[in-house]
C-alpha cells in the first residue's frame, strides 16, 4: 500500500488515494523450489532473478535445506542461485515453516547418500490431499523406500523405476514428483493438468529448463 501512496501502519490505514507507479512483483518462492530442486538433483545451476535476500517469503528458506544437503547457494538482494553438488547428503530437518516445499525436498532426498527425515509437518495431512501419506505412497510405488511418521516422513536413497505417479489432484504432488524424471527415465504423471491451480505454465517452463 505504501508503494502506491497510502500510509498504513499495522491495521491503521490513513486517508488518501492510490497513485499509479511501477511495482516489481517477486517470483513465487514456493514455485521456485522446484527449479532449485532440479539444480540440486542434476548438479546443474539455476538462477531466479527478482527473488533474493530482501524477500519476505518464508518458502525461500528452502534453499537453506539444499545448502545443508550440499548444494551451493549464492544470493544477492534480488537474485538467488543454486548449484547442485556432485553428491547430495541426507539431513534431519524441521519444515513446519516451509511445509509447502516438503514434497520438493522428498524428491531431492531420493538422490542423497543417506536418509532424510522431515519433521514438524503433521498438519499438511489436511492440505489438498494427505501430503505425507501421498508422497510416501508414490515413492514406494516407484520402488523407493519411504516411511510415514505422525509429524512427517523419512525418504531413503534409491533409483525410482518407471512409474505413472498419482497426483491426488494436488499441484504440489505433480510438480515435485516430476523432478524424478530429470534423472530417471519412464516417469509420468496421471494428471499433470492439476498444476493449473497455481502454475499453468509449469511444464512448459520445466521443459525449457531441462532441455539443456
Amino acid at each position: 500500500m505504501g508503494a502506491f501512496g497510502i500510509h498504513a501502519e499495522g491495521l491503521a490505514v490513513g486517508p488518501g488515494s492510490y497513485q499509479a507507479t511501477d511495482f516489481a512483483v517477486e517470483p513465487d518462492a514456493s514455485s521456485a523450489s522446484y527449479f532449485f530442486g532440479a539444480a540440486a538433483i542434476t548438479g546443474g545451476r539455476v538462477t531466479v532473478e527478482g527473488l533474493g535476500s530482501r524477500s519476505s517469503q518464508g518458502d525461500l528458506a528452502f534453499i537453506d535445506a539444499l545448502d545443508e544437503m550440499g548444494a551451493t547457494v549464492e544470493q544477492s538482494e534480488n537474485c538467488t542461485t543454486v548449484t547442485g553438488p556432485a553428491q547430495l547428503h541426507g539431513i534431519d530437518i524441521d519444515m513446519r515453516h516451509i511445509s509447502d516445499t516438503a514434497q520438493t525436498l522428498a524428491a531431492v532426498a531420493v538422490h542423497a547418500d543417506s536418509p532424510t527425515r522431515v519433521r514438524g509437518i503433521g498438519f499438511i495431512r489436511g492440505k489438498e490431499t494427505n501430503r505425507i501419506s501421498a508422497v510416501v505412497t508414490e515413492l514406494k510405488r516407484a520402488g523407493v523406500e519411504a516411511h510415514e511418521h505422525s509429524d512427517g516422513f523419512t525418504v531413503f536413497p534409491g533409483a525410482p523405476r518407471p512409474t505413472v505417479f498419482h497426483t491426488y489432484e494436488d499441484h504440489r504432488m505433480a510438480m515435485s514428483l516430476s523432478l524424478l524424471g530429470l534423472r530417471h527415465p519412464g516417469i509420468a504423471l496421471s494428471d499433470p493438468g492439476c498444476v493449473s491451480k497455481t502454475y499453468p505454465a509449469f511444464f512448459t517452463d520445466f521443459e525449457k529448463l531441462s532441455a539443456s
